[in-house]
């Protein structure tokens, strides 16, 4: 009899806590992106707009270190009117590649806007893909394995990366090149 109750308390407590259970997995955004013909197509179009703005801004500081040393070489020559011309004209074409790199590369400025507008519609769709999969397989939670939250073990079978890739329409386990 005490068998029995004890089985009894065992597949209650068992299905009580089995009814409360909740079903996490993970996806790996990073390999998610790299699967993603668009995504790729945008960080090459990116990096190539970043370049071409760098060699800019070098340029222009190449320029202000030319002009700088020139400055230097005919410092003794000059009448104290000229040095304030030239050390004007130095630090306004200093001040202007400033501006010209915080324009570009800043927290706001155009690299990071058109970044933002290029990437989000993938973003969204892979976002909705995520969705699309938790919901078909009556998950709980999905995490991201790199994000901020911290995840020290994470069983392989949890892993619906390729789930997601598949839901985008794409192949998984081959990166575009």
């Amino acid at each position: 009899m005490k068998k029995k109750v004890i089985l009894l308390l065992i597949l209650t407590f068992t299905a009580f806590t089995g009814a409360f259970a909740q079903r996490f997995a993970y996806v790996d955004s990073d390999y998610i992106l790299k699967h993603i013909p668009d995504y790729i197509s945008v960080q090459k179009q990116l990096s190539a707009q970043s370049e071409q703005w760098q060699k800019e801004a070098d340029a222009r500081f190449k320029e202000i270190d030319r002009l700088y040393k020139a400055y230097q070489a005919d410092q003794v020559l000059m009448t104290p009117d000229m040095k304030k011309r030239r050390e004007a004209e130095i630090v306004g074409k200093e001040k202007e590649a400033k501006d010209f790199q915080r324009q570009k590369f800043g927290p706001d400025g155009e690299l990071a806007q058109k970044s933002t507008s290029l990437i989000k519609p993938i973003q969204d769709k892979v976002s909705k893909a995520i969705q699309a999969v938790a919901e078909s397989e009556n998950l709980d939670m999905i995490f991201d394995k790199n994000s901020e939250v911290l995840m020290l073990y994470a069983n392989p079978r949890y892993n619906k990366s390729d789930d997601v890739i598949t839901r985008l329409g794409l192949k998984p386990g081959t990166f575009a090149k």
